[in-house]
């Protein structure tokens, strides 16, 4: 067999240097990319350019950090995953992913990586980091190069919605050549005028005390019946999403109070972060948020992940929680009101979330203090009905805001907070799930669900004050976030007792329940108050969403008719689970491959049909990937069967230099080489019983030595289940 031409890859692998050499000189060079060979990027210059007075250009000198985000693949079988993961009685229920498996089935290929990472180097900028889902390429570089590699201009404003307050922006969206334009997804760090705000109250009277005041754990432990439960919190870990830092020592004060004890609160820094030693003005919201998850859910884990809070920072912190993997919960209490943050940022950081819904992690943002006019604070005022990113991200469940009354520690009444953000997303459109809200429209609505957060029923958190640290009352959508968190933490511990999946994305199971028999019993219902633009009422509203728990009714109905009861674990019916098994549709999807795997020439035949998969045959060092996730039902023998056609021009009867692997999760299962040559095609079976009830990633991986080439061709797959 004569070696496969690299004349393409070769071809391919260029492409991204079609604008390099651009230079570096003392100021910037107008930008003037070819529109032929370069494509826009939508949705990466900040709003605030339109508002906002120039005043000159930015140093050619200066150093500048970007993002530069890569698409997902595979997005529709993504979506349909993610459907399917969260329904009971589909065989994919409850098996979340590893990171792994979602990169490998999702993510961006590494040759994608290669080739952006290529391009930014040859543009003269220094790549710092990849994240390690690969969903991120961090690089830095000089204003001149930046402006050079992506097609831009670079100028300094000032903004006279917030006091002339000074930033650097791209004047239009950046571009990247056309080769890049189907990984690209955007570019982030072009600007620094969005920074992420807290969403803490306190009462205008706000010195420290001497003793607590407001509610404690046995408040709102009782009100919302989180002490019903059962559950401390134990195995569960939750990541607190923050910008600053805490003092340990004001946690454990907290605790000594209230009589808690719990793991040691630790950091985790994203990018070099690290406010401990020295927290900033964000110091309460990160103590009142470690302080309310402790309260409901004393044993909990509690990682706080600190990053700059830049848009930078943002995309690689959600990055870096997904690729951990080492929580379950994620709460979320600094947030950015959508019309003044840039799109492109949004949705990089959007497809972090993705990933932790397929990882079966839950979020809950803050929805803001705004009411519906929650750019109030920020470039686009308070003329403006907007609402808050993250909380308007269709994988985060937005929390917004009540007046909670109580008798002792029982529940009383609740009306909503007059300043609870909700609204209408403009980013984000209607999922699916979100049903029975009486709300028109095609696109996201905010809040989902709400708790206590007006500062006037406000909760006791130690902190520090303006000269030394102290009990304080605070409120804000940012203490419902972590209180609705640590509830997902004591579900999760129970439903790892009733050997039940993790509680994972919320709010399609929320959903059904809502519009249940069981949401009586499962929510409180507030029907009265309201913010600027939108009124509480029966059901559903856009100030306190469906309302706020009756946590063990709630716990209740998700762990039966709610929707985390697992499929049954005593039959099997017999089928065939993988897509395209013969390749015959002509594209690789829903597998996925390297570049030019799936083939119908006549170099090599396949088994049946046109379409086959041929691995390797270049006579030159090469790895070739084929690979497919699919969900094999409890209680099912499985067997993986394929037809293997090994064509090789190595003579050796002993030394395997080139090899095939076959890996399940990443373990191999069986390996094949050059030794296996043969005529045709002959078919191969492994037994993959013992994977039954769990989702695989069944993957075949051809490496090819530098010289004389064997072809690995592979057809007519199957996993039959009986």
């Amino acid at each position: 067999m004569r070696p496969r031409s690299l004349a393409l890859a070769a071809a391919l692998a260029v492409l991204p240097l079609t604008a390099v050499s651009l230079g570096v000189g003392t100021a910037q060079a107008a930008p003037t990319p070819n529109a032929s060979a370069r494509v826009a990027l939508p949705q990466t210059v900040t709003p605030a350019v339109a508002r906002s007075h120039k005043q000159g250009d930015v140093p050619a000198d200066r150093r500048i950090s970007v993002a530069v985000s890569l698409k997902l693949r595979n997005t529709a079988e993504l979506d349909r995953f993610l459907s399917a993961v969260g329904t009971p009685g589909t065989a994919e229920f409850g098996h979340y992913l590893t990171p792994a498996q979602f990169t490998e089935r999702f993510g961006p290929t590494q040759a994608d990586v290669d080739q952006v990472r290529a391009f930014l180097t040859a543009q003269g900028l220094k790549v710092d980091s990849v994240s390690a889902n690969r969903q991120v390429v961090n690089a830095t570089g000089s204003t001149s190069a930046v402006a050079a590699a992506f097609g831009t201009h670079e100028s300094t404003y000032s903004d006279p919605q917030q006091g002339d307050r000074s930033f650097f922006a791209n004047d239009a969206a950046a571009s990247v050549p056309a080769a890049l334009a189907g990984v690209v997804e955007g570019v982030s760090g072009l600007n620094d005028h969005t920074v992420r705000t807290t969403r803490i109250a306190k009462p205008e009277a706000s010195a420290p005390h001497a003793a607590p005041s407001g509610f404690g754990p046995a408040g709102y432990d009782g009100a919302y019946r989180l002490n019903q439960l059962g559950a401390d919190g134990t195995g569960s870990t939750v990541a607190l999403w923050e910008f600053d830092g805490y003092k340990s020592t004001n946690l454990t004060t907290y605790d000594s109070q209230f009589g808690l004890s719990g793991p040691a609160v630790s950091t985790v820094s994203v990018d070099g972060a690290n406010y401990d030693a020295k927290p900033g003005d964000g110091q309460g919201e990160v103590e009142l948020d470690s302080e309310i998850v402790r309260g409901v859910a004393p044993k909990a884990t509690q990682l706080v992940y600190e990053a700059p809070n830049t848009d930078q920072g943002e995309i690689d912190m959600a990055a870096k929680i997904v690729a951990d993997n080492r929580v379950s919960v994620i709460s979320i209490s600094w947030g950015s009101c959508e019309p003044d943050t840039t799109a492109a940022s949004m949705t990089a950081v959007n497809n972090s979330f993705k990933q932790a819904a397929a990882q079966g992690i839950s979020i809950f943002s803050a929805s803001g203090d705004d009411g519906s006019r929650d750019c109030t604070r920020s470039t686009s005022g308070s003329t403006v009905k907007a609402v808050d990113f993250p909380a308007s991200s269709p994988y985060n469940t937005g929390v917004g805001g009540t007046n909670l009354k109580v008798s002792g520690t029982t529940y009383s009444s609740e009306s909503a907070w007059s300043t609870a953000g909700g609204g209408v997303s403009t980013q984000f459109a209607k999922p699916a799930w979100q049903t029975g809200t009486n709300v028109t429209g095609t696109m996201r609505t905010v809040p989902d669900i709400s708790s206590n957060a007006d500062p006037a029923s406000g909760f006791a958190i130690y902190t520090q004050g303006s000269t030394a640290a102290g009990w304080q009352v605070y409120g804000g959508t940012s203490a419902a976030a972590p209180l609705w968190s640590g509830f997902a933490a004591l579900y999760n511990q129970k439903a790892k007792a009733a050997s039940k999946p993790v509680l994972g994305e919320v709010n399609p199971k929320l959903y059904t329940v809502a519009n249940s028999s069981s949401y009586a019993t499962s929510l409180h219902d507030v029907t009265s108050g309201s913010n600027q633009d939108f009124a509480a009422r029966t059901g559903y509203d856009q100030v306190t969403g469906w309302g706020t728990p009756i946590a063990d009714g709630l716990a209740s109905a998700l762990l039966g008719t709610g929707g985390t009861t697992p499929p049954p674990t005593g039959g099997c019916t017999a089928g065939q689970l993988l897509g395209n098994p013969g390749f015959e549709t002509g594209t690789a999807a829903p597998w996925t491959t390297s570049t030019g795997v799936v083939d119908n020439s006549a170099s090599e035949a396949a088994h049946s049909g046109s379409w086959k998969a041929w691995m390797n045959g270049y006579g030159s060092a090469h790895t070739d990937t084929v690979s497919q996730s699919v969900a094999i039902p409890a209680g099912c023998k499985a067997t993986l069967g394929f037809w293997l056609h090994v064509d090789t021009a190595e003579t050796s009867t002993t030394t395997a230099y080139d090899k095939l692997t076959l890996s399940v999760n990443g373990a191999s299962v069986a390996t094949y080489s050059n030794l296996d040559k043969s005529t045709g095609y002959v078919q191969k079976t492994v037994d993959l019983s013992a994977y039954a009830g769990q989702t695989v990633t069944v993957k075949f991986t051809g490496v090819e030595d530098a010289s004389l080439q064997t072809s690995f061709v592979i057809d007519d797959t199957a996993l039959t289940v009986s």
